[in-house]
């Protein structure tokens, strides 16, 4: 009985064997590769070295060879500007006027001028194109101008000179904006004037200002715009210049536009009665400093030979901090340099070199100094172009 009980154990313990060996284990759990043990060592881990793993943040500075100095960059920038051509669309231009304004200002330049034909040579030469059309176009292009400064967070407020002016402007934008009041055409822009009237006087008839419009002096006041960084003028007359010096006094620290409006002409007008006097050249406009200027100037001469009288033209060209350029039209919207200088020309002296560029290639016959004497004159240069103790060279240089 004891024997039989003990083999019938000895057969149970094999089956269950057997079945342990045919049946599959339950799954068991395992740990995560980023769970840690607690007798996980940081002495265990292996470490990259640093040069293999850092970001280009903790990478080392440039060796001295590579780096560019601020002197370098800007022999560079001026070296590009000294020979770049004039633009062949009007957005290039544009490009170039904003791009040669952003750096005079970096440089600490508050008073700017900006200028170039608003129209193409054939619109402004045609007898239906007057000053309302010249208006409208500055308008635009001032705006086109503003955009891109409005577009690095910059505030401007484009201000033509009375209010009056600034209702045709708006009226000419023809965008639904409230009449008699400033507009918004864009965020950070603002089209607004130069002097503004007194909201509480509200007399139609003023005794006082029909007796100062005698001299030129408009109704109203001239006030600064608070959190403005540059303000652009716009067809201002000489009478009005006086009115932007107040305003540069007034907000020192705001860059000022003169946008398309040809000082060189309002220069001339300085001096005559119920104009600004001369001096006015040499305490302030002289400090105007042209960092866009694209002026084209036509001339005729007589001559000996076939065809007798011969048309030519040329463009005073200058993007700063280039030099100022004589550029001879080839034709065909091509031009040619025929100079350069870090100092800008005079009238006269811009027009004997294309003369003299023409007689190089043969154009012209060479003259005789008498000759030459009648043609230009004993004297070849405007009283504000003269040397004058108390003007800058700002607007020359």
């Amino acid at each position: 009985m004891g024997r039989s009980a003990a083999a019938a154990l000895l057969l149970v313990l094999s089956i269950l064997h057997v079945a342990k060996a045919l049946i599959p284990s339950a799954p068991v759990a395992r740990r995560s590769v980023f769970h840690r043990p607690a007798s996980y060592s940081t002495s265990s881990v292996v470490r990259l070295p640093t040069h293999l793993c850092s970001d280009a943040s903790d990478s080392p500075p440039s060796s001295p060879s590579a780096v560019v100095s601020e002197e370098e960059r800007r022999a560079a920038l001026k070296a590009q500007a000294d020979v770049e051509p004039p633009p062949k669309s009007f957005f290039q231009l544009q490009k170039q006027a904003y791009a040669a304004a952003k750096l005079a200002i970096s440089d600490g330049e508050r008073l700017l001028e900006v200028e170039f034909p608003p129209l193409p040579a054939a619109q402004l030469e045609a007898d239906e194109v007057g000053a309302y059309q010249v208006t409208q176009a500055n308008v635009r292009l001032a705006l086109d101008f503003a955009r891109s400064f409005s577009e690095d967070g910059k505030k401007l407020c484009i201000l033509m000179p009375d209010e009056a002016e600034r209702n045709i402007a708006v009226e000419s934008l023809d965008e639904g904006y409230e009449q008699g009041a400033d507009c918004t055409p864009m965020p950070g822009v603002t089209i607004s004037s130069l002097r503004v009237s007194d909201p509480d006087d509200k007399r139609l008839i003023k005794p006082e200002q029909i007796f100062l419009n005698l001299f030129g002096t408009p109704s109203g006041q001239v006030n600064a715009r608070p959190g403005t960084d540059i303000y652009v003028i716009l067809v201002a007359s000489a009478q009005e210049l006086p009115d932007v010096e107040q305003l540069h006094q007034l907000d020192t620290d705001a860059t000022i536009v003169f946008f398309n409006l040809k000082l060189d002409v309002l220069r001339g007008d300085l001096g005559a009665p119920a104009f600004p006097p001369k001096e006015f050249q040499d305490r302030f406009l002289s400090r105007v400093k042209p960092v866009y200027y694209l002026r084209t100037r036509q001339y005729s001469r007589s001559m000996a030979t076939p065809p007798f009288l011969l048309n030519y033209q040329g463009a005073l060209y200058r993007k700063y901090p280039g030099k100022f350029q004589t550029l001879l039209d080839t034709g065909g919207g091509s031009y040619r340099t025929v100079q350069s200088s870090d100092i800008r020309p005079g009238l006269g002296e811009f027009k004997e070199q294309l003369t003299q560029s023409l007689q190089a290639t043969g154009v012209i016959e060479e003259e005789g100094k008498t000759l030459s004497f009648l043609r230009t004159g004993y004297k070849t240069q405007t009283w504000w172009e003269e040397e004058r103790p108390e003007a800058s060279m700002g607007w020359r240089t």
